[in-house]
């Protein structure tokens, strides 16, 4: 009897489990063959995706590692770029009143860190230059790996290296050292102050820049390195926008928002208050009624510029009447009583 009972608790759990999977597999297959439903008369839809290439321009966004966003606002030619002692022309120029409030000062660490890793690099690739010509060793650039990267790595990772891997190593490092670091655990202020000295660059991460367009030099020095920056996917061609009239919603006979409905500007509160301490009354008016919710002076004012009149008035917006319909709806009993005086 005991063995007859284990047998039908087995075999009961055995049609449960096959039930489960039958049931887990039929919403599959629904899912499957649900699709998605097609507007009447249409027998087939086909979308085509087309890669075009976009040259970067004012109004594209991009942004840093550290949420340092921001839109271009300029190209100029290389020539008119800020230069190095060199003559190296900078790549980017980015508002320093972008650090401060947001207090990303990570940015500022990146930047100092990539400068050092890129002047280590060049003293590395000095070397090769020289064993090249004759005028150093192998010997002298292990030593100068074994200062970058110090005893232990050195002695873990390259010094058992032949010379010809040696030397292969340095030609990819002549750019700048790659520099990896844990998460929320990243190079300290110390660190890179000491790879700053180790570079022969100013410890503060700062260089004296010349204007690319007079050839003299600013009056201050500014903070200089190397950062990684990406080109996001909002770009101005897409957003560009631009209405007259067009579709108002039902509700508050306002225009919708936004380009996919060819919506208008939002006009918000800090908006208003600009315009109020610009003291533009009349600006501020219409924008508020003609060219929002006042569906009678929309009219008037369509009339007076095919009049060629520059004298209309504006009417009582229709968000008023949103809001006496919302008292209403909270039992209070409000009328406009409008004067004929």
């Amino acid at each position: 009897d005991k063995v007859m009972g284990e047998i039908e608790s087995r075999k009961t759990r055995h049609e449960d489990d096959v039930a489960e999977y039958q049931r887990r597999f039929d919403d599959k297959v629904e899912k499957l063959e649900r699709g998605d439903e097609l507007p009447p008369g249409v027998m087939k839809l086909v979308k085509v995706f087309v890669a075009v290439k976009r040259k970067l321009q004012p109004g594209d966004k991009m942004a840093g590692r550290h949420g340092n966003k921001g839109v271009i606002s300029r190209i100029t030619p290389i020539e008119d770029m800020p230069t190095l002692e060199d003559g190296t022309p900078i790549d980017l120029v980015l508002n320093p009143l972008g650090v401060p409030s947001r207090m990303n000062v990570g940015q500022i660490l990146e930047t100092h860190l990539g400068w050092a890793c890129a002047g280590l690099g060049q003293q590395i690739g000095d070397v090769l230059e020289k064993i090249n010509h004759g005028k150093a060793v192998i010997e002298d650039l292990h030593e100068k790996l074994k200062d970058v990267y110090g005893e232990p790595t050195y002695k873990s990772d390259i010094a058992d290296l032949d010379e010809g891997e040696v030397v292969e190593l340095a030609g990819n490092l002549r750019n700048g050292i790659p520099i990896a670091t844990p998460v929320f655990d990243g190079a300290h202020e110390d660190d890179i102050v000491e790879l700053l000295k180790k570079a022969n660059v100013d410890v503060s991460g700062q260089v004296k820049l010349f204007d690319g367009r007079t050839g003299e030099h600013f009056d201050r020095d500014v903070t200089v390195g190397f950062i990684y920056m990406l080109k996001l996917h909002h770009l101005v061609d897409d957003k560009i926008h631009a209405r007259s009239i067009g579709p108002y919603s039902l509700v508050t006979q306002q225009p919708l928002g936004g380009k996919a409905q060819f919506g208008g500007q939002r006009f918000g509160e800090m908006e208003v208050w600009a315009l109020e301490a610009y003291g533009a009354a009349y600006t501020l008016q219409e924008m508020l009624t003609v060219k929002s919710d006042d569906v009678s002076g929309r009219t008037k004012v369509y009339e007076a510029v095919v009049r060629g009149d520059d004298t209309f008035e504006a009417g009582i917006p229709e968000s008023f009447n949103v809001l006496v319909k919302e008292l209403h709806a909270l039992c209070l009993n409000v009328e406009l009583k409008q004067s004929t005086h």
